[in-house]
């Protein structure tokens, strides 16, 4: 058996790991953009699913002056305030138990309440915490059919809440289905009208509107927004960039090309052969592949952009590399940037050839990749 402790430490050299570089300036940037839309209206970030793959920790830094933040789940919370925020946090599906309850209150968390349950939690709570004080956001369902009370329950759901010692205030959401479908108004617009029209005090705080609905449905906007995916500087809307809506890309996942190699006519690329050229080519083999989260299924001529210059994927996509065709590219050398999506290649692009939503390309990275932020880069 070798001797470890003579084993040398690995000689410094080109990176082998992806990385996701975060922007903090375009989250700030679309934020920006957010208030634009929607001047009246207070902004609540969501940053759930660690802010859609972009590191809740950096998220929360950058957009420091947002007016609160809603995520998920409890634990989701629970790392915003190891971030030392202080501000308003909405816990989206609320608390499942008493536990949970206990944890929300020590965290001053805000809670949405969406089924009968949660307002018997609270009822209880207030027995043995008669001081308790949770700002809680009855969630209607206006048509979503996921969480909610329906409108038919929303005067009683109400009264629980107002008459519960341990609820300091009441403010109404709703989610909105097919805001990014900008060719059926009418769907959206049914669920707002039923929003409007609940036999509920006039006065109450509301909040309908996604990122979707900041963009094309300002009546939606009430007196609080809900931005998700538009403050990383993705479209929610099928066909169109982030770009072409004022937004910028807050993550740049990139890598480097570890080989360049010729293929010859004839000749076969990747697992199974799926990929062979019809003549002679140049190719390049990229350090990324589905044990990153790149996506497995992305078909022959999926979008990346080598050092300057816009390529395709050829055969499949391995659990470390893939590889592009570098034919039309000047002078590939080993070592070369590699931009999966960023800036240079709209993330939108990447996920129209390959048929899966941007959302899911964002939140789908695995913890082999780096995140860092932009300031860190040399």
């Amino acid at each position: 058996m070798a001797d470890t402790a003579a084993i040398l430490p690995i000689p410094k050299g080109p990176r082998h790991s992806a990385r996701a570089c975060i922007h903090p300036d375009a989250l700030r940037h679309n934020l920006a953009r957010v208030r634009e839309l929607a001047p009246a209206s207070r902004v609540m970030a969501v940053v759930k699913a660690n802010a859609y793959g972009h590191q809740i920790e950096m998220v929360c830094a950058a957009l420091d002056p947002v007016d609160a933040f809603a995520v998920a789940r409890l634990d989701e919370a629970l790392a915003l305030r190891r971030c030392a925020w202080r501000g308003k946090i909405l816990l989206l599906e609320g608390v499942l138990d008493r536990s949970e309850l206990e944890v929300a209150a020590q965290q001053d968390l805000s809670l949405v309440v969406h089924q009968a349950m949660q307002i018997s939690l609270l009822q209880d709570y207030a027995h043995e915490h008669p001081g308790a004080g949770f700002e809680v956001w009855l969630k209607i369902d206006t048509g979503m059919n996921r969480l909610g009370f329906a409108a038919s329950q929303a005067i009683r759901a109400y009264d629980g809440l107002r008459r519960c010692p341990a609820v300091s205030r009441i403010q109404l959401m709703t989610h909105l289905a097919c805001a990014d479908e900008v060719d059926r108004p009418q769907v959206t617009q049914s669920q707002l009208t039923c929003f409007d029209t609940l036999q509920l005090p006039k006065d109450l705080p509301r909040s309908a509107a996604n990122s979707a609905a900041i963009l094309h449905w300002p009546t939606a906007h009430y007196q609080w927004v809900r931005p998700g995916i538009m403050l990383y500087g993705v479209s929610p809307i099928a066909g169109c960039s982030g770009a072409e809506l004022g937004l910028r890309p807050a993550m740049t996942l990139e890598s480097h090309l570890l080989a360049v190699k010729p293929v010859q006519a004839g000749e076969s690329v990747g697992y199974g052969g799926d990929y062979v050229a019809a003549e002679d080519r140049l190719l390049g083999i990229v350090a990324i592949g589905y044990g990153d989260g790149y996506p497995w299924q992305a078909p022959n001529g999926t979008p990346v952009w080598v050092d300057g210059c816009r390529v395709g994927t050829t055969g499949r996509v391995s659990m470390d590399m893939l590889a592009v065709d570098l034919s039309a590219c000047n002078n590939p050398a080993p070592g070369d940037r590699v931009v999966l999506w960023g800036a240079e290649l709209p993330v939108e692009d990447v996920a129209a050839h390959v048929g899966v939503s941007a959302y899911e390309l964002v939140t789908r990275l695995t913890q082999r990749v780096v995140n860092v932020p932009t300031e860190a880069l040399s």
